[in-house]
């Protein structure tokens, strides 16, 4: 489409008339006519104001292969913004988590997680919350607030429960208390833990 077309359009579809956009644009009805007529284009801070008004790129107004965003069909809802993070495989003892020998895949999920990397689960203990082959996504974070599903590193090796603190004992609790017994620590024992984050979200194949 041409750069008057696309003008048309976005005047047409806001049932705007040329008036109306050249007061929005700063010049008079006659200019906006000369540009859907494509007889003269408009100088670029009035293609900004535009833009602006619309809600638009420039390159809408600009660009003769621009595409208006399809409508999402009611009932459906858009797709969310996306991030990319490191999906993390098997942990090498001693090094960070998300040490780079550690990823094996970038993936996307929901920016609105503000994950930063995640991990493939194995095991039932967290049935039915997270199953086995799940990809869950974690926040890194130091602390957890009692009940909340975290990632905590014992002498190196991930395990993901649900935390609990009571004065000097720390509880690991599973899920699935028939196949996984809760981890319980004391004392000085709490040292070996390192809190490494927290579970923000669920990846599941259907």
């Amino acid at each position: 489409m041409s750069i008057g077309s696309n003008i048309k359009r976005l005047r047409t579809d806001a049932q705007l008339s040329q008036a109306e956009l050249g007061k929005i644009a700063g010049v008079t009805d006659k200019a906006v006519s000369t540009w859907e007529a494509d007889i003269k284009t408009p100088r670029m801070g009035a293609v900004e104001k535009m833009a602006a008004y619309f809600g638009v790129p420039k390159s809408a107004i600009l660009d003769d292969v621009y595409q208006a965003p399809v409508p999402v069909p009611p009932g459906l809802e858009p797709l969310p913004e996306m991030a990319t993070v490191p999906l993390i495989g098997d942990i090498a003892c001693g090094t960070p988590i998300t040490a780079e020998q550690n990823v094996v895949d970038r993936i996307g999920v929901p920016a609105t997680w503000r994950a930063d990397y995640a991990l493939t689960c194995h095991g039932d203990s967290m049935v039915p919350k997270i199953q086995d082959g799940d990809i869950v996504c974690v926040r890194c974070q130091p602390m957890v607030e009692n009940g909340e599903i975290a990632v905590v590193l014992i002498d190196g090796e991930a395990t993901l429960k649900r935390f609990y603190r009571q004065g000097d004992t720390v509880t690991l609790m599973p899920e699935n208390q028939a196949a996984c017994a809760p981890m319980v620590y004391q004392g000085p024992e709490i040292n070996e833990l390192c809190i490494e984050g927290k579970a923000v979200g669920i990846c599941r194949a259907v």
